[in-house]
């Protein structure tokens, strides 16, 4: 029996697929396949099947989807018989799965066979191993199943595709391959559009393929792109890689230094483009060309929504002759979710209306109603502007402003993913720069993530969810199992209960073969 995760769920018996029956218990099996061969207990499987909604008698509704499994899954068993594919113990229900007969296994296992091959020197069989593990995926992961606990291990088995196709591109790169390369990238960048290294082979690839003006318009898109969703620059490699394109260094066709992070390994990558080719002039000494506009300065595009709304607070009331000064208030209440400022711009609303009543109908009689009238529009005119214009000028707090943080928290984000590629792919280099101790010196900004598998206990101890006991709990297991192969092995060994808290998942990292 085989089974696959890497797209919708399915069984298959040979090519023989086997029909799995209602979704729930489609799903009952996705959650013990997450588990293969590990006891996952009734709970587990409500948490991450229901999730917040379970139903009344969760455990006789597991009871079913399984018995229901073991129909589909053993057609020849006879009913009374016990299960042999799916048993009960007394910590929960194992779902048997032999070596090689989950897609997910079969996946990590050639990624490892390539990261050897790469390590020896063996680029060609590298590619051709990690080609075969990228056929694996048939849709996204667990496709059409929703909830926590399923959102997560997509993400993370997406993680390990992004990271495998990366790698791919760097030895189909060092195969001298650039010409096929080129539209595979063009995809994957539109795919996955966080992921600058993909941007950066793109860029390498149509340099060897002798277009340098379609590698800088690369990055130019990416600086654009970059910019404009979270207004911050392309990553120092990329932007050094687009200053050697301007200067059209040689080193970028003939494929000597294209590897920005290549290991000193004692192997190089086979040139892409004829050696004639490298054996150019050194580069020119004429003045380089100015770089290419990129996007509008954001401090600029700042300053003019800074000013603009300025301008606007200060206005309106005064064309409007203080008529529609509530609407100014009015509108940074609703920004701000201020009470205060709905109290004023009522009040201010109140003004303008006592004060319409005031106005005498016959504009040619004056009388002591109409001046008081027209000296409080006066006064609410002055008093809105130079209320609209403070309030701007001050800005919400922090507190009182929702998306403060935001371009940081992503930024933050998009550090911590490129921290965990770093560590999944190159496991030795993390450790080297230290990713996930920050208990250590270090020069790689990771985001703040800890090292499942090397951080002390008092460091672990910092992440939210894991408290002093817990951290110690942790360590002593790690030293008597073994280090963990993924954040997850928390819960199948029993040392956290299901389902693994998000914030744990977003703080932790597991670099392989780490020691503390």
């Amino acid at each position: 029996m085989r089974f696959d995760i890497l797209g919708p769920v399915r069984a298959r018996y040979g090519d023989r697929e086997v029909p799995l029956g209602p979704g729930k218990q489609r799903a009952v099996l996705a959650a013990l396949l997450l588990n293969a061969n590990r006891p996952v207990s009734t709970r587990q499987i409500v948490d991450t099947v229901w999730g917040d909604d379970p139903p009344e008698n969760g455990q006789n509704v597991v009871q079913k989807y399984v018995a229901g499994l073991r129909r589909v899954l053993e057609p020849d068993r006879s009913p009374r018989a016990p299960g042999q594919m799916i048993t009960l113990t007394d910590a929960g229900y194992v779902l048997t799965v032999a070596p090689g007969c989950l897609d997910a296994d079969v996946f990590a296992e050639q990624l490892r066979r390539a990261d050897a091959a790469r390590v020896d020197g063996r680029t060609g069989e590298a590619a051709a191993t990690l080609r075969e593990a990228l056929t694996l995926w048939r849709a996204d992961a667990l496709a059409g199943l929703s909830g926590p606990v399923f959102d997560s291990a997509r993400d993370r088995l997406t993680e390990r595709r992004a990271a495998a196709l990366e790698a791919w591109a760097e030895a189909e790169l060092e195969l001298g391959h650039p010409d096929r390369l080129v539209p595979d990238l063009v995809r994957l960048v539109a795919e996955f559009p966080l992921r600058e290294r993909l941007r950066y082979l793109l860029m390498l690839a149509l340099c060897r393929c002798g277009r340098p003006a379609e590698a800088l318009a690369a990055y130019r898109d990416a600086r654009a792109f970059l910019a404009d969703e979270f207004g911050v620059e392309p990553s120092e490699q990329l932007q050094d890689l687009h200053l050697r394109v301007l200067r059209s260094d040689p080193a970028l066709v003939a494929g000597a230094a294209d590897n920005g992070h290549r290991a000193d390994n004692g192997h190089r990558a086979d040139a892409a483009m004829p050696t004639a080719t490298a054996v150019a002039a050194p580069p020119p000494t004429v003045p380089l060309p100015p770089p290419p506009p990129g996007p509008p300065d954001p401090a600029r595009r700042r300053a003019w929504s800074r000013w603009l709304p300025l301008a606007v607070a200060g206005i309106v009331p005064i064309a409007s002759c203080g008529l529609l000064s509530w609407a100014v208030i009015g509108y940074y209440a609703i920004r701000r979710h201020s009470v205060w400022l709905g109290l004023a711009a009522a009040g201010y609303l109140g003004a303008a209306l006592a004060a319409m009543v005031l106005v005498p109908t016959d504009p040619e009689v004056t009388t002591l109603r109409g001046d008081v009238a027209v000296a409080a529009l006066l006064a609410i005119c002055a008093g809105c502007a130079a209320h609209g214009v403070v309030l701007q000028l001050r800005g919400p707090t922090d507190a009182a402003r929702p998306d403060a943080a935001v371009p940081e928290a992503i930024a933050r984000r998009v550090r911590r993913e490129q921290a965990r590629g770093l560590a999944y792919h190159h496991p030795a280099i993390a450790r080297e720069l230290g990713i996930g101790r920050p208990d250590v010196p270090g020069t790689f900004d990771d985001g703040g993530l800890v090292d499942l598998n090397a951080a002390p206990e008092h460091v672990l101890a910092t992440v939210p969810g894991i408290d002093l006991r817990l951290a110690s709990w942790i360590a002593a297991d790690r030293t008597a199992a073994g280090g963990y192969d993924a954040v997850d092995d928390l819960v199948g060994r029993g040392v956290l209960p299901a389902p693994l808290p998000e914030a744990l998942r977003d703080a932790l990292v597991v670099i392989r073969d780490a020691r503390g």
